[in-house]
């Protein structure tokens, strides 16, 4: 999850649900804190999307599995693949 679709998702899930929240209690107080608890969820699941991410790159498995790859091709990632580069 970016952080643009953290933001996105702030400025929709919020404000729908201070709405809902006003007009099941009619109670200001209740819509500050439960807008707020959901705020504080939203970020705590981003955090968590985030720390994922980081334990799933770190995995030995996936790095053997991404050098094994990279060995395997000499290409220069600058050149086209019908270059040799010897200048014939």
């Amino acid at each position: 999850m970016s952080l643009r679709m953290l933001c996105v998702a702030l400025a929709v899930v919020l404000p729908i649900n201070a709405l809902a929240v006003y007009l099941i209690s009619f109670s200001i107080c209740a819509v500050v804190v439960m807008t707020l608890s959901c705020a504080l969820l939203l970020q705590a699941g981003y955090f968590a999307s985030v720390l994922f991410l980081i334990w799933r790159s770190s995995c030995p498995g996936r790095v053997a599995q991404k050098a094994k790859y990279f060995d395997g091709h000499h290409e220069d990632w600058g050149q086209s693949p019908t270059f040799s580069g010897d200048g014939e």
